[in-house]
C-alpha cells in the first residue's frame, strides 16, 4: 500500500517479499556502523514484521523507499514511538542503501513524512535520534528544519536528539 510519493519516491508499507532487497541494506557494514552490528537474514525479518505491527497499531511505521522510476527498495523511511527520558516522541528514522547515498533521496524522503506527520496525522514535533558520529544524517535532519535539542544516552550508548515542530507551535516545547 502506497502511503506517500514524492517527486522521484514511492513509500509503501513493506510487503513479506521485501526481505531480501532490505537484508541487502541492513546487513552492510557501512550503512550500518552506527548501529551494534549490521543485521541478519532475521533480524531483518523481524524488522519488517515490528513495522507491520506498527502499521496496524499506530497506523504509520517506516516505510519501504522505493524509486519511482524502477520500483526498486532503495531504504527505509518513516515514523516510529520512542521513548525518550520516560515520554513518548515520534522519531523520523531513515536508512539508504549506500550506492544511493549524497543524491537527496533521504531528504526527500524525511521530508514527506514530516509533513505527513504535521499535517495528515496532526503531530506538532518530531524528533530524530542521531548518533553524533553520523554527520550525513545530521545534515538530513537539519535541511529538513530540525535542531539539535539535547543529548540523551539511549540504545547503550549517547545519541543527539534533533527535532522539529509544526509551524505554529515553535513556543509550545
Amino acid at each position: 500500500m502506497v502511503v506517500l510519493e514524492t517527486q522521484r519516491l514511492i513509500l509503501r508499507q513493506y510487503k513479506d517479499e521485501d526481505i531480501t532487497s532490505l537484508h541487502y541494506i541492513f546487513s552492510d557494514p557501512e550503512t550500518m556502523k552506527f548501529y551494534p552490528a549490521p543485521f541478519s537474514f532475521e533480524q531483518t525479518q523481524d524488522w519488517i514484521k515490528r513495522n507491520q505491527d506498527r502499521y496496524r497499531d499506530d497506523g504509520y511505521g517506516l516505510w519501504a523507499v522505493c524509486l519511482k522510476e524502477t520500483n526498486e527498495l532503495i531504504g527505509d523511511c518513516g515514523l516510529v514511538k520512542q521513548k525518550i527520558n520516560g515520554s513518548i516522541e515520534v522519531e523520523i528514522g531513515y536508512h539508504m542503501n549506500k550506492k544511493y547515498w549524497s543524491k537527496g533521496f533521504a531528504t526527500e524522503a524525511a521530508k514527506a513524512c514530516k509533513e505527513y506527520a504535521f499535517y495528515k496525522l496532526g503531530l506538532n514535533k518530531l524528533i530524530s535520534i542521531i548518533d553524533p558520529r553520523n554527520v550525513p544524517s545530521i545534515r538530513v535532519a537539519e535541511k529538513i528544519g530540525f535542531t539539535k535539542e539535547k543529548e540523551v544516552f539511549i540504545f547503550g550508548k549517547n545519541h543527539y536528539i534533533y527535532s522539529g515542530v509544526k509551524e505554529g507551535n515553535e513556543g509550545l516545547y
